[in-house]
């Protein structure tokens, strides 16, 4: 764990098992754990202030959603990314979101635009003072605003698992985007061609779009990531 885990108030109603869950799941989408980190189930209660039960139930969902590894030592990790696992979770997440973003097109109305734009700005205000916890959520939160117009029970879970297995790798990424963004090294602003498509009812340039965003904005900086982590790596060997 690099950082403390921001919690939210339980809702009414909400049981602890799920708000112990919802915690995490959010903390791991937020890049609170970075890749390779290992947690213990009794830290992680500690830091929560909730007994050990709860915890155990959220790791076990989180281990079978892919978002966390269970080590022998039953200790829980992070998994490392690999460029093979990479270009996997990059395919997958072109083809799903594409098709959700034209799916939810139609559906987007002026409050939910007026929502992402405003999601936008407040990604890019996060880039440019390197509040990079904050960038990942806004990041987040603008995609569901996008995919989430046109409800799915299929569709959207499964992007959301991706998300989940991205989200301790994206925090580096952008941590990388947040230098070149402050410097206006940053050419294309995906997330506005993403609003133009949708306001001018484009389902083509929408698809080229999110693809970009994926591509342009996490491919090449994820992959250059990969290389410096790699390096890291190989130097420790030595």
């Amino acid at each position: 764990m690099v950082a403390r885990i921001p919690v939210t108030t339980r809702c009414e109603g909400e049981t602890l098992q799920e708000w112990t869950y919802q915690q995490l799941r959010r903390a791991i989408l937020s890049g609170v754990f970075r890749p390779g980190v290992s947690v213990t189930m009794r830290g992680l209660a500690e830091e929560l202030d909730v007994s050990l039960m709860p915890v155990r139930e959220a790791l076990r969902r989180l281990v079978a959603e892919h978002a966390l590894t269970l080590l022998p030592n039953r200790r829980v990790t992070v998994p490392q990314m690999t460029p093979a696992r990479f270009d996997q979770l990059c395919a997958t997440r072109i083809a799903l979101e594409c098709l959700a973003a034209e799916r939810a097109m139609l559906a987007v109305d002026e409050k939910r635009l007026a929502q992402m734009q405003a999601t936008d700005e407040a990604m890019n205000e996060a880039l440019l003072s390197h509040d990079i916890a904050a960038a990942v959520s806004a990041n987040y939160e603008f995609h569901s605003l996008l995919y989430t117009a046109a409800p799915s029970d299929v569709l959207f879970p499964l992007i959301e698992n991706l998300w989940l297995q991205f989200g301790p790798f994206i925090h580096g990424v952008l941590d990388r985007v947040s230098d070149d963004f402050s410097a206006g090294n940053y050419p294309v602003d995906r997330h506005r061609e993403t609003l133009s498509a949708i306001q001018s009812r484009d389902a083509f340039a929408l698809r080229v779009a999110i693809e970009a965003d994926i591509r342009d904005g996490i491919s090449a900086v994820g992959r250059e990531e990969l290389r410096v982590a790699g390096d890291a790596s190989q130097a420790k060997r030595q």
